[in-house]
């Protein structure tokens, strides 16, 4: 058996100053997500969502970023799924970036809303034949079985063929930062951990002890 209390890695790569941060924290956040993006192995765009449903309770899964900018991070799903309709009772997440061979995280946390159906639908254009299809044949987080997926899948494919509308309930979100947090492992688990909190127009950079 594993023995876990003694797994530990030791952070020493890089670090984070403040004299060295963006001061602005979207362009810190493309720095390091270039970064990321350079490195073997790494999906950088996979990203934690948190939410909290109906019951207050909070749910969290990985999805992956499709787009980014000064407006927002944006990621697309089924409105008719768990965190879709999360998202729409109680419209506020946090967002998990976690490189570990950059030894950094990265916590983003705001309100969240759709993004425009055209924007929907020119990202929806994008996507493979199959994925399409399957935006529509997935009732996605409802309980389904393996033999039904297929038939809705070949269902559609012969519907569509290969001009696939976007589905009505398929489209994206936008999570509308206002705070950030960059984390720098470091030796003796004194990682850097900044914050940027914003202040009508100004962000403005904390320190928080690891």
């Amino acid at each position: 058996m594993t023995d876990l209390a003694n797994m530990r890695q030791r952070y020493n790569k890089f670090e984070l100053l403040e004299a060295d941060a963006d001061a602005n924290p979207f362009q810190q956040f493309s720095a390091w997500f270039h970064e990321a993006t350079q490195v073997s192995g790494i999906e950088a765009n996979a990203m934690t969502l948190a939410t909290v449903n109906a019951q207050q309770q909070p749910e969290a899964r990985i999805v992956l970023l499709k787009s980014f900018d000064d407006q927002g991070f944006v990621f697309f799903t089924n409105y008719e799924s768990h965190k879709g309709q999360a998202l729409s009772q109680h419209p506020y997440a946090s967002l998990l970036f976690f490189w570990y061979q950059l030894e950094r995280q990265v916590r983003i946390s705001g309100p969240v809303s759709k993004i425009s159906e055209a924007e929907s639908d020119a990202y929806f254009k994008t996507r493979p034949l199959d994925s399409q299809l399957g935006a529509w044949a997935s009732p996605q987080s409802h309980v389904t079985t393996h033999e039904a997926l297929e038939q809705q899948l070949q269902a559609f494919r012969q519907k569509f063929g290969d001009e696939v509308p976007r589905p009505p309930h398929w489209g994206g979100f936008r999570v509308q930062p206002e705070r950030f947090e960059f984390w720098q492992g470091r030796p003796s688990r004194l990682h850097d951990r900044l914050i940027y909190t914003k202040d009508q127009e100004d962000w403005h950079i904390s320190r928080l002890a690891p």
